[in-house]
Formats: structure tokens, C-alpha cells, sequence
């Protein structure tokens, strides 16, 4: 199974919208700590789960993915480097227990949400690796 990642920053909502369409994602998995902002008018959770399912493509909220609020401060401030950023948040998965509460199949089709441009310094990429480390059937595409 592909698990794919995406984040919104610096697309248009077409952008975005038209690479969910020609991934064939089924559900979108927000990860994000603050789904309410405002960078991208279209990924508000006020908006995001309507502009889905125009697409026919489910929402879905994990807040047990998204990093701690000190952690994120901490590296947006650089009281934190990235290398720190990673041991800490992986700590926070295992702490969280996140695998043995797990539904594998929610995976399939879907695509990670995320706000970075990016995913090489963002906790999306981060969790995808971590998934695939537990499920060897997953195979990460950053979109």
C-alpha cells in the first residue's frame, strides 16, 4: 500500500486538489496541531471536509498524530534543531502508543496533511517513516 504525504503550503487549492484527484486519494488524514489556520483559506477545517467531498474524498481529524504544542514552539523558536525535533517527536508517538491503536486499512489511499511545502523537515514525513518502520507493506510517496 502507498501511503502518500502532502502539504498545502505554497499551492493554489486547485494544485492541491488536482494532485489528491490524480493520486486517487480516498482520505485525506489531517496531522495537523492547528487545523483552524488561516494560511490556506481552503485547508480550514471550517472548509477542508466540504472542499472533500466535492472530490469525493473523506476527512479525518488525528490529533494523536500532531506534535506537542511545546515541541512545535520549541523548534519555531530554535530552541530546538531539527535533529532534536525528530527524537522528540518520535518519542511523543511512542508515548501516545499510536500503533497498538491503529486501523491499518485507514491508510490505504490516503494522504498525511501537513502545512510544509516539504516534507523533509516535517513531522508528516516523519510519522509516514515511522509507520512504514511498524507495517513493511507501506511505501511512502510524497506528493
Amino acid at each position: 500500500m502507498t501511503l502518500y504525504t502532502i502539504g498545502f503550503s505554497q499551492k493554489s487549492a486547485e494544485e492541491f486538489f488536482v494532485t489528491l484527484k490524480t493520486n486517487n486519494i480516498i482520505r485525506l488524514i489531517d496531522i495537523r496541531l492547528n487545523n483552524k489556520s488561516q494560511l490556506a483559506g481552503f485547508t480550514n477545517v471550517r472548509h477542508l471536509p466540504y472542499f472533500l467531498k466535492i472530490h469525493d474524498i473523506k476527512y479525518l481529524y488525528k490529533p494523536d498524530f500532531a506534535p506537542s504544542k511545546e515541541l512545535l514552539n520549541g523548534y519555531k523558536d530554535k530552541s530546538i534543531s531539527w535533529q532534536e525535533y525528530e527524537i522528540l517527536y518520535k518519542e511523543i508517538l511512542i508515548k501516545r502508543n499510536i500503533i497498538e491503536k491503529i486501523d491499518w486499512d485507514i491508510f490505504k489511499n490516503s494522504v498525511l496533511l501537513c502545512s510544509e511545502p516539504t516534507a523533509d523537515k516535517c513531522h508528516r514525513r516523519l510519522l509516514a517513516e515511522y509507520l512504514a518502520q511498524k507495517n513493511y507493506d507501506i511505501k511512502i510517496k510524497h506528493v
